[in-house]
């Protein structure tokens, strides 16, 4: 099948909308759209993906979703495995993109369902040797598809002083945070994690809030681009996204409320600060949920009062019940600082 390249191109970049006198965010309609176009684009030249060719993957939501969209008009065969997480809104979607859709019912001894998953990838792997894998989680192409977001950035407001985000796979906040501190080295990137995720040191667990966060250790998270890392629960997370649309009339997603929540805390402690912060999806797939009054009030942990500002942790690996910040001083996960 015939495609262009530039397929869904302008649905990529995002949208740069004042949040405050010195805070910009940057608002996509669907952010995992441009990672995985890259990486498909540079399968397909390096001879991995063919033309009508399978590709398989492991998703707990929205790159699944954009690999379906790209496989629907290029004319890919697409296997997704997921888990119960997967909300039925977005499976009905997928299979209607005509994507074959697994759904792993028991998490892995280790490494929980994202490893189970895994597995089951693999073991699509061996039935299709011909497959390509993208695996956002180490694919280096993840990070560095988002040189055109940092481009975008850098000719619209100049340098930057803060970028704030969501940490999941490590591509968005390492690739944007390299390519951005090309130009300005001083620049502070805050990464956000969620309690019970092994990304910055929690022990792993159940997560009420997705998008963000692993089970598993990803080789995206370059852990020295980081100066503070903040861990929000899904509770506080949602109560901001709906105070993102009631004051900003910006319909994101829980992740997008998670790193609002961080991003208007330090915009109003650095007012002389420039800071942008990511929203990574739009709040489509969660009206019955983050929209949806009835279900927040019966969520354990919610609360009327959005909290205004977060506790100050010395160890990563303690105990978060609600949001907390700590320096995390550009080292590796190991300790070791940044030289």
């Amino acid at each position: 099948m015939l495609h262009d390249h530039t397929t869904f191109v302008d649905y990529e970049l995002p949208r740069l909308t004042p949040l405050a006198p010195n805070l910009v965010g940057a608002s996509f309609f669907l952010m995992k759209l441009l990672p995985a176009r890259f990486m498909l684009d540079q399968a397909e030249r390096s001879g991995k993906l063919k033309p009508g060719g399978r590709i398989c993957e492991t998703t707990s939501g929205t790159f699944g979703l954009a690999l379906a969209m790209l496989s629907a008009v290029r004319g890919y065969h697409l296997t997704l495995v997921s888990d119960n997480a997967l909300d039925s809104t977005l499976q009905y979607r997928l299979c209607d993109l005509g994507a074959h859709l697994e759904i792993v019912e028991r998490p892995g001894a280790t490494g929980g369902f994202q490893q189970a998953r895994l597995d089951r990838v693999n073991d699509y792997l061996a039935q299709y040797p011909d497959a390509f894998c993208p695996r956002q989680y180490e694919n280096p192409d993840n990070p560095r598809a988002y040189a055109s977001v940092a481009e975008l950035i850098t000719e619209r407001l100049g340098n930057i002083d803060t970028l704030i985000g969501t940490v999941g796979s490590g591509g968005s906040m390492s690739g944007l945070a390299r390519m951005l501190r090309l130009s300005n080295p001083d620049l502070k990137v805050i990464g956000i994690d969620t309690p019970a995720s092994v990304v910055f040191g929690q022990k792993d667990g159940p997560r009420a809030l997705r998008g963000l966060g692993n089970s598993l250790m990803p080789k995206n998270v370059d852990h020295c681009q980081f100066d503070e890392v903040h861990w929000v629960t899904a509770a506080e997370a949602y109560q901001a996204t709906r105070e993102l649309h009631r004051t900003h009339a910006l319909f994101q997603g829980g992740t997008s409320g998670a790193a609002f929540m961080v991003a208007r805390w330090w915009a109003a402690h650095k007012p002389e600060q420039k800071s942008v912060v990511i929203f990574p999806d739009e709040g489509n797939r969660y009206t019955s949920t983050i929209y949806n009054d009835t279900y927040l009030q019966a969520m354990e942990g919610w609360s009327d009062r959005l909290l205004e500002a977060p506790l100050t942790v010395t160890d990563p690996s303690c105990h978060i019940y609600r949001w907390s910040r700590h320096n995390w001083n550009r080292r590796s996960l190991g300790g070791e600082p940044h030289v």
